[in-house]
């Protein structure tokens, strides 16, 4: 299978955050899918708009009169502008395993069999069947499946294999251990750890994520969140503490991750949102201390 990685100028239609959804789509095989990088877009022979679902492919039928470029439009609105615009970027569902993304979808007239083309453009003298002629027209904007094509994991994509990973799930540790007394701050932090990488394999592509907790959200359970972005140390080192009325209670942690990623060893970059856990609770008694006087010479 032939790879592709692409540069952030286009291939992966960068800002976008495809769903699940329904799995239906007329699709073609395509063994040696050609992949082509260049102005911000992915080059396809054939796009099929016969139904609700859009699907690039490589394989074109006999005498097709066009061939298919699928352009970023936030690519297109800065050639144009200088900037993206709001409606360039648009939520396109895609089954699992699929590649869908919002494009600008542009043709080029092809010559066909007998000289001419479909739309009665005349072709430039000694033009043979088959050859591009023309301008690239834009044809739709529209959610288009281009899993034949087997572009690289755009960062949403990965972002959803990052959500789905086994990260840890810290543990709430506090000090004192046990029951603590009215009075004196319960100290929390915990000890698991704070980073994982994982190497997975999307589509062919070696993509490895390396997560890492960045936000701490320990819940006390007597109402009180107290957020860090740190996870804390024991007594002496202690920077999370919290003082309790006289009760039983059940404080937990929620950890926040964030992660980047790279794609067959190439560029870094940030995966484009986080995820939580949340670890084991922990329950502990707060007790009142009450003074008792007592005869020393006794």
């Amino acid at each position: 299978m032939k790879r592709l990685f692409a540069s952030a100028v286009a291939v992966s239609c960068l800002l976008l955050t495809p769903s699940t959804a329904d799995a239906a789509c007329n699709l073609w095989a395509c063994d040696e899918p050609q992949v082509g990088v260049g102005n911000g877009a992915l080059t396809a022979t054939y796009v099929d708009s016969s139904g609700s679902s859009w699907a690039a492919s490589n394989a074109a039928p006999p005498e097709h009169p066009y061939t298919y470029r699928l352009r970023n439009p936030c690519a297109v609105s800065d050639e144009d502008i200088g900037a993206c615009r709001p409606t360039d970027f648009q939520v396109c569902d895609a089954a699992p395993g699929r590649v869908v993304n919002y494009y600008v979808v542009e043709r080029r007239r092809l010559v066909l069999g007998d000289g001419t083309t479909a739309d009665g453009f005349i072709p430039p003298p000694g033009s043979s069947p088959g050859q591009q002629v023309g301008g690239w027209q834009e044809t739709a904007r529209r959610c288009v499946d281009v899993t034949a094509l087997n572009p690289p994991p755009s960062p949403d994509e990965v972002f959803r294999y990052f959500r789905t990973l086994p990260l840890p799930q810290l543990p709430t540790r506090q000090q004192p251990p046990g029951d603590g007394l009215v009075g004196l701050p319960v100290i929390f932090f915990t000890d698991g750890p704070t980073t994982q990488t994982f190497t997975l394999d999307i589509r062919g592509f070696t993509v490895e994520i390396a997560a890492r907790a960045t936000g701490f959200t320990w819940h006390t359970g007597d109402g009180t969140a107290l957020t860090t972005t740190g996870p804390g140390a024991p007594y002496p080192d202690h920077t999370i503490s919290h003082d309790y009325a006289s009760g039983t209670y059940t404080a937990s942690l929620t950890t926040t991750w964030t992660a980047t990623f790279r794609i067959d060893g190439g560029t870094t970059v940030p995966v484009p949102g986080s995820t939580t856990t949340d670890g084991e609770p922990v329950t502990f008694d707060v007790l009142q201390a009450r003074p008792v006087l007592t005869n020393p010479f006794d």
